[in-house]
């Protein structure tokens, strides 16, 4: 590649890179304002030069002290949405009988990705940078070294390559234009982190001096260039980060004469790559950013999304006010205010040893003995204005007395109420969960798009079936045809385990389950316990359990091959397990040619035949 051209996109980028950066500081104040309040460091405000710096104190005897409600309102409704974990599945392309067996086998693979990364775990990272500073992003990229070993070149192993998910906080991430209502609405985004040198080397194949990295690192807040800080203060300090270059990525969408888009990355005044969008991660073929958005709560027309931190911060600056306040007319109370005549005592002794008890105090014959002010009570209207601020917590934030402590109010005496309640909480944070289930539901289509293009090789993959048993099954990309992943639950938040049990409870209780006979049968039994959590008792207890699962595996072993019969076989179970399969299983229809057919029925005819033999020497 022409060196002056190599000059060019350098120079490109990195302007590009400032420019934004110099856009995008208003935001990154308030983030850092955000992350100080949630860690305790309140007195602390945003100057007009846009940087974080402390507040000082008037008088040398306020109060400072910090109560702290913001870490306690994050902190619930992190755990709210750790609840929103949603089962997804693939929808097949149309109602053929190809296309629904690659959208069931698109779905298991799905499942193994999923639990393989711990997208769990994955989202919870996420959510915790969305709940602080209003936005997070995950970065799905496909890599090389992942996945099993499959051989070696010149004795470097080589791998089958897998997904590759991260969390990248909004401190990284620079739009061409804020004012961007969605990722969708971006034209190009540049990714910039801290990269050791050594990673650089072996991902790029250039090597890079270790510069100063001015950069805000997510992990610090308000800290520059990773350095580690050993107070909490809110100023922003330039580091250093020892080993490690700042890394710039930009991402262009396709243009006009560039129909694959543009990726652009450099490093210490190097061009490590330039070429199209690696990632066929977008609708129909095309070629899209590897980043999918995530939001607290959406702000119109603006890029980044709001943190319900931002709104909490004037009503914790007043609620401390109070306390501190309140605070220091206690210890005048306390500790008393003295009026002395001026040279009646030794104003030094007094001043360093107070009215101890017992202390024996010499004032000037003929004048007035040193006493004490009446500074009055407290004024009421403190405790109101802190009733009000508490209040105004929960209007705002959306999170009741009830999730914070746990507690039921004493004036709620009925279960209904309470319910209707934490409905009430539900639904307030109802808009943040169904944002988490977006982004995880646009992660699991990165993952499908991405082992489409890449996996070429056939590649073993677990997951675990309908019945709890772990299944293995070799896939390649071409395997996967359709991406449209969809929700298989509801909105976690509204439909809880203890609603679910409630509602299973009430159908038991009406008779909806139970069969003419008034009698449960032993399946609607087994699904009962396995609701109730208790599904492991029974499956390991109870001898139809292991007879059902026997079935099941024999339906999905008819491919052609003579199903042997037991004699031990519960035959009326085995028919039954047979005969739904064949009559409502997909996978049944999926079978090709009519050798499964012929060995599924002939097995049912088989236990009819060991059953009819069973009860003619019972008579």
């Amino acid at each position: 590649m022409d060196k002056v051209f190599e000059d060019g996109v350098v120079q490109s980028v990195t302007a590009d890179y400032e420019r934004r950066r110099q856009v995008r500081r208003g935001f990154e104040a308030q983030w850092r304002l955000n992350t100080n309040f949630v860690l305790g460091n309140q007195f602390c405000c945003i100057d007009p030069c846009g940087a974080v710096s402390d507040e000082e104190k008037d008088y040398f005897w306020q109060e400072r002290e910090v109560y702290n409600h913001i870490a306690s309102v994050v902190e619930t409704r992190l755990a709210k949405l750790g609840r929103v974990r949603p089962v997804m599945s693939v929808r097949p392309a149309s109602g053929d009988d190809s296309d629904i067996k690659t959208a069931s086998a698109a779905s298991k693979i799905l499942a193994s990705a999923n639990a393989a990364h711990n997208l769990d775990g994955v989202l919870s990272d996420g959510a915790m940078w969305s709940e602080i500073t209003g936005s997070v992003f995950y970065k799905i990229t496909w890599n090389d070294c992942g996945g099993r070993k499959v051989g070696s070149i010149d004795s470097r192993p080589v791998f089958e390559g897998d997904v590759k998910i991260e969390v990248c906080p909004p401190y990284e991430i620079y739009p061409d234009s804020p004012d961007c209502g969605s990722l969708g609405d971006c034209r190009s985004l540049i990714h910039a982190r801290a990269v050791p040198v050594a990673d650089i080397e072996r991902v790029y194949g250039v090597k890079v001096k270790p510069e100063q990295v001015d950069i805000l690192l997510p992990s610090l807040g308000a800290v520059s260039g990773g350095i580690n800080r050993s107070d909490m203060t809110a100023s922003t300090a330039a580091g250093k980060k020892d080993g490690c270059a700042l890394v710039i990525e930009r991402y262009t969408l396709a243009s006009e004469g560039r129909e694959n888009g543009t990726f652009e990355a450099v490093a210490g005044g190097k061009l490590l790559h330039f070429g199209e969008l690696p990632y066929i991660n977008g609708a129909d073929g095309a070629r899209d950013f590897p980043f999918v958005k995530q939001d607290c709560m959406r702000r119109a027309g603006c890029f980044f999304g709001q943190s319900m931190v931002e709104r909490l911060i004037p009503l914790q600056r007043a609620y401390n006010a109070v306390k501190n306040r309140k605070h220091e007319f206690l210890n005048r109370i306390a500790m008393g205010v003295l009026t002395v005549e001026d040279g009646s005592v030794d104003l030094d002794n007094l001043a360093d040893e107070g009215l101890s008890p017992g202390k024996i105090i010499v004032y000037r014959q003929g004048s007035q003995p040193p006493r004490l002010m009446n500074c009055g009570d407290v004024p009421s209207d403190f405790a109101a204005e802190e009733d009000r601020l508490l209040n105004e917590f929960i209007a705002v934030s959306g999170v009741s007395e009830i999730m914070r402590s746990s507690s039921v109010p004493s004036s709620v005496t009925s279960g209904v109420a309470l319910q209707l309640l934490i409905e009430q909480d539900d639904t307030r944070l109802s808009v943040s969960a169904e944002l988490v289930r977006g982004a995880a539901r646009e992660i699991g289509r990165h993952v499908l798009r991405l082992y489409k293009q890449f996996a070429s090789r056939p590649r073993l993959t677990r997951f675990v079936g309908e019945n709890g048993d772990v299944e293995l099954m070799t896939f390649t990309g071409g395997d996967i045809s359709c991406d449209d992943v969809v929700f298989d639950t509801e909105n976690e938040l509204s439909t809880t385990l203890a609603v679910r049990r409630n509602t299973l409870f009430e159908l038991l209780k009406s008779g909806l389950l139970q069969d003419g006979d008034g009698r449960l049968d032993e399946e609607t039994r087994y699904k009962v316990l396995d609701t109730l959590g208790y599904g492991g008792w029974e499956s390991q207890s109870d001898e139809r359990a292991v007879h059902a699962k026997r079935a099941d595996r024999e339906n999905a072993a008819a491919d052609g091959k003579d199903l042997q019969v037991c004699e031990l076989d519960n035959h009326e179970l085995h028919i039954a397990r047979h005969t739904r399969y064949a009559l409502t299983d997909s996978n049944f229809a999926h079978r090709r040619g009519r050798a499964a057919r012929a060995a599924l029925l002939a097995h049912i005819n088989e236990h009819k035949r060991f059953l009819k033999e069973v009860s003619q020497n019972v008579e």
